[in-house]
């Protein structure tokens, strides 16, 4: 990827025939949407949206909030710089940085008939950068090891870019590779595959107070999932008529944990199908679901969520037994059983003061069970 393929506002390809710029009358930041807001834009169910979505570095205020200076510093030159990312941060935006989050999020999307009960799906169906190059933070009191780094006084933000793969097994042709230097200032790279993807997908919650837009819960929000890439689906619990669904913090890639405080952020283009799953429907192939549910195509992916990160593990078990009975009808001992035998535990993110954890339900192992659904129907 090189510097000419760079996508301001409206330039380059748009997948969709809706398109939602992120403009200050077009982006939440630090805040997400609640029952008293308006969406920017109104959809039927089915509908795809491409969605430009800006990276909360480089606009903050203890980086200046001057992202062409900012990234300047980086030896970026201005042209390079993404023109609504300026646009927000010159702009009178009300935000106060002592009780609000970092993130900027494009929305709310009003999705026509969509109530309380039902689940809203939303589907990633491309995600480009916007930028080859993004940044890693760490600031003090935040990530996995407060008071240990960053190791000076002052916080930290590394200048990550983006390369094309080598050709090699390991970089195949056509994909994205990351790069850091060894040493501050060093020839000597590692590199890293890039998985894009959206750190915050939901939907608005109930109420009239904005949710704070670093915890994540059950209206989705800031999960940092990174099995969300290309073809993977979030389904999140309605709290409000029209779902007011939005999306933000970019990443181009994320280990999980995200133990530093970020991964590399970096804004993205992306195109979203919103879908909706009616409450009887939703209650027959899921359960009652209490939060997020992932799904990719080879695995579903109930989540835990909790200030501490055991309970967020126990949290994320039960998540997981009630899904496959609900889904399959296994009885809920076997399937602590099969969850202990065969499925992955991760730990999403442990940075974003509710902390994350997400299993990986392989759905091939279920092929030729059939639905618990379609066995009652059967049996009636």
């Amino acid at each position: 990827m090189s510097f000419r393929d760079v996508l301001q506002p409206g330039a380059g390809r748009i997948r969709a025939a809706q398109y939602l710029p992120a403009t200050p009358e077009t982006v939440f930041w630090g805040r997400l949407p609640c029952a008293s807001d308006v969406g920017v834009l109104t959809i039927d169910a089915g509908t795809e949206v491409t969605i430009d979505t800006i990276s909360h570095e480089g606009v903050l205020e203890d980086q200046g909030r001057n992202p062409a200076v900012f990234f300047g510093g980086h030896g970026v030159d201005r042209a390079d710089v993404l023109d609504d990312a300026v646009v927000l941060a010159a702009s009178d935006f009300s935000r106060n940085p002592r009780v609000d989050g970092p993130h900027v999020v494009t929305g709310p999307i009003h999705v026509r008939g969509v109530r309380p009960g039902d689940l809203l799906k939303m589907t990633l169906v491309e995600a480009v950068p916007r930028v080859p190059y993004g940044i890693i933070s760490n600031r003090h009191g935040k990530g996995a090891l407060p008071g240990e780094y960053p190791l000076g006084s002052d916080n930290v933000s590394i200048f990550a870019t983006v390369d094309a793969a080598d050709g090699s097994e390991r970089e195949p042709a056509g994909t994205l590779v990351g790069t850091l230097p060894l040493l501050p200032g060093g020839q000597r790279v590692v590199r890293f595959p890039l998985h894009p993807f959206l750190g915050i997908m939901g939907v608005a919650v109930a109420g009239e107070q904005r949710a704070h837009s670093v915890p994540p819960g059950a209206h989705g929000g800031n999960i940092d999932i990174n099995l969300l890439t290309v073809g993977s689906s979030l389904y999140l619990p309605v709290q409000v008529p029209g779902a007011l669904a939005y999306v933000g913090d970019p990443h181009f890639a994320q280990g999980d944990g995200e133990v530093a405080l970020t991964a590399m952020e970096a804004s993205l283009r992306v195109t979203v199908r919103f879908d909706v799953i009616a409450a009887a429907d939703a209650i027959a192939n899921f359960g009652a679901l209490a939060g997020p549910l992932a799904e990719t195509a080879e695995f579903l992916v109930p989540t835990g969520l909790d200030e501490h990160l055991d309970e967020a593990m126990r949290e994320c078990v039960r998540a997981a037994i009630a899904l496959l009975g609900a889904r399959y009808g296994m009885e809920p001992t076997l399937a602590y059983a099969y969850l202990s035998a065969a499925t992955d535990f991760n730990i999403s993110q442990v940075v974003d003061l509710v902390t994350g954890v997400h299993a990986r339900i392989r759905v091939a192992d279920f092929e030729g069970a059939g639905l618990a659904r379609d066995r009652t129907e059967a049996s009636s």
